[in-house]
């Protein structure tokens, strides 16, 4: 990977990171995508090597992801109304990554309930 770009976001298949690249093109950011054409040929490879890796200039990284913030998909409950965060009444929520601190939890990670995270105050909730 080159030392003048930064992975923005992984997607786990091209068409997303397609979606989200074009937006920032558009608004004049410099941006490549890594892996695309592995993920392309064998979609089944997206976990193994980690998803296509949407890649922006370190001199535009901080606007680029103001931007991608702007146009990304967040969390709504069941009937489609936004989800508030407990802490700073945010609707930027998003899945939380998986803690796995307990041992059980990293053999059987389907049984971690499902966490929230707020995009601005990184606050974590259920």
């Amino acid at each position: 990977m080159r030392d003048d770009y930064t992975v923005l976001e992984v997607f786990e298949y091209s068409t997303e990171a397609q979606v989200i690249k074009s937006k920032l093109d558009s608004e004049g950011f410099q941006t490549m995508l890594m892996d695309e054409k592995t993920i392309d040929t064998d979609p089944l490879l997206s976990q193994a090597i980690g998803g296509v890796k949407l890649l922006v200039h370190n001199d535009d990284l901080n606007a680029a992801l103001d931007v991608y913030n702007e146009v990304r998909t967040y969390e709504k409950t069941s009937n489609g109304s936004d989800i508030h965060c407990i802490e700073c009444n945010s609707t930027k929520i998003l899945v939380a990554p998986p803690q796995r601190k307990n041992f059980f939890y990293m053999l059987f990670p389907f049984f971690e309930s499902r966490k929230l995270i707020c995009n601005d105050c990184k606050t974590i909730f259920k």
